[in-house]
């Protein structure tokens, strides 16, 4: 792996001088190793495959995890309600169904962030391992998009049909796949980076650690904090050096 770093910003009237730090997966790597850093795949700009950023990502320990009062109100939600099968990433490039549902889903709930030529990226990165489709009633109502090896598994996307927007559908699907993770002994769920107040909700998931920029540190309360002051810290429309040229989705 090799590790790289873009300059993004600085204020000089502060001696803070900013840079994005990037690593470039080679042959060989291990994928948990990767996360263990605090990386997780970039998807952002058109082309670009193996590369990984450093963010304020989240994970759980599977092996200490037993689900809070919370969380079974939520699992009892929707259990039993869905037939579950694994699909293959050669069988649902070719599912106009899939897509439908992914790309109606993202412009509900994030706008035009994920175009069709984006999704199909993801797809062809050699990092997806498993795509997980619930049905109802034989009609497909939500997938997974996980990447994961002997040691952990990323929660990368998870989509849902529209009638599921309002409800706890997404904390759901998040929890039965870490229920299903502390059955086959896998070490940690990796559930992406945590910035502003609508990323609270991965909070309820216990033990939570985040990484810091150095560290996986257990500090609830403090991830909370971060969170609801995001705001304060946002830069709008703005690129590192190694973005400045790429094509962006």
């Amino acid at each position: 792996m090799q590790l790289f770093a873009s300059e993004f910003g600085h204020s000089y009237e502060t001696y803070s001088f900013a840079y994005t730090l990037y690593l470039k997966r080679e042959h060989g790597d291990k994928l948990h190793e990767i996360y263990e850093r605090g990386f997780l795949p970039y998807s952002g700009s058109k082309g670009i495959r193996d590369i990984f950023y450093m963010a304020r990502g989240t994970r759980a320990d599977i092996r200490k995890w037993e689900p809070t009062s919370e969380n079974r109100r939520v699992l009892r939600m929707f259990d039993g309600m869905f037939e579950k099968k694994l699909r293959t990433v050669e069988d649902i490039l070719h599912d106009e169904t899939f897509f439908n549902l992914c790309l109606s889903y993202f412009n509900l709930a994030h706008g035009s962030v994920m175009p069709r030529e984006r999704l199909e990226l993801i797809l062809s990165m050699n990092l997806i391992n498993s795509i997980v489709e619930y049905a109802k009633d034989g009609i497909p109502v939500a997938y997974l998009l996980l990447v994961e090896d002997e040691v952990m598994s990323h929660y990368w996307f998870s989509f849902y049909a529209h009638e599921y927007a309002k409800s706890s559908m997404g904390m759901w699907l998040a929890l039965d796949h870490i229920r299903e993770l502390s059955k086959n002994g896998k070490h940690y769920f990796y559930f992406g980076t945590c910035y502003a107040e609508k990323a609270l909700y991965k909070t309820n998931v216990e033990p939570l650690e985040f990484w810091n920029g150095k560290e996986w540190i257990k500090d609830t309360p403090l991830l909370k904090s971060l969170c609801r002051s995001d705001n304060e810290r946002h830069i709008d429309d703005r690129h590192d050096l190694w973005k400045a040229h790429l094509e962006q989705f």
